[in-house]
């Protein structure tokens, strides 16, 4: 089986003043098609640094990061916006929709960025409907409850039928059982369409549907 993620030795250093602050220190990892995985730790531990490094927003001092066999970070700039708009879905902590889009606009817009063709609006239907927010097409995301945001977020993340979901703290906003809702959708997704997917949470009792949990102190 060929991972779809390979860290090798992870590094992430800052220089404050005098001092070398080390947030990330050697992290490797192996994630496969079908893996729903947690990144666990408290605040500060570095879990959203290693998110970031993994999706090419952020750049590691040191270490390798695979993607489909690609090594991230030698891409350029041009290549790494393509590999984050075709191959990663990106689900955050808020739902970071747009106000002023639809439920279904969210999805075509994020279509249109990857030129996709004609079929945006049925392709979006589809997956909101699968996700049981057809009946919300139309609704702005002010109308909409915390776990229906982040619902809509996961199909926006969908929509370019990644090989990634990076999904940091995506239960965070939300009461305990719609964050355990969205958690088992986003588990069942991995496995029905053979993703992998990794979700950064503090958490514990959002740990029960994965494949394998990385902590960090």
């Amino acid at each position: 089986m060929t991972a779809i993620l390979e860290l090798h030795d992870v590094s992430k250093t800052y220089e404050q003043g005098n001092e070398k602050l080390t947030v990330l220190d050697h992290v490797s990892m192996k994630v496969n098609p079908g893996e729903f995985g947690a990144i666990l730790g408290p605040s500060g531990s570095g879990k959203s640094t290693l998110l970031s490094i993994i999706g090419a927003l952020t750049s590691p001092s040191s270490g390798e990061v695979k993607m489909n066999g690609r090594n991230v970070h030698n891409l350029n700039e041009k290549e790494q916006t393509s590999l984050r708009l075709k191959e990663v879905g990106f689900i955050f902590q808020q739902s970071n929709l747009v106000p002023f889009l639809t439920v279904e606009e969210q999805l075509v817009f994020v279509g249109k960025l990857n030129k996709q063709g004609e079929s945006l609006r049925k392709r979006a239907g589809e997956l909101l409907s699968h996700l049981g927010m057809a009946e919300r097409l139309s609704h702005y995301p002010e109308q909409l409850s915390g776990g229906e945001q982040q619902r809509v977020a996961i199909a926006r993340a969908l929509m370019n039928e990644p090989r990634l979901i990076l999904a940091d703290e995506p239960t965070a906003s939300l009461d305990q059982a719609r964050g355990k809702s969205v958690v088992e959708l986003l588990a069942k997704e991995t496995k029905d369409r053979n993703i992998a997917t990794i979700m950064v949470t503090h958490d514990e009792t959002m740990i029960g549907y994965c494949d394998w949990v990385y902590r960090m102190t």
